[in-house]
């Protein structure tokens, strides 16, 4: 770190945005990883669609 001061402002300001970057993409590949690849709220709302389209088709062939 000691030769960062002998940097021109400009490149002080890329390094730093690069640090920060590498940083960020770090924590969302960690969280993506983490969370893992399903979307569980999808999974759930596709569930209850299907039930409803069953339900209704139930009901439909039933009033007949």
């Amino acid at each position: 770190m000691a030769g960062f001061g002998s940097l021109a402002p400009k490149t002080k300001n890329f390094v730093v945005a690069g640090g920060l970057s590498a940083f960020v993409l770090g924590v969302y590949y960690y969280t993506m990883r983490a969370v893992g690849g399903t979307d569980e709220l999808q999974v759930a709302i596709d569930k209850f669609e299907d039930m409803k389209k069953k339900d209704a088709g139930n009901s439909s062939t039933a009033g007949s």
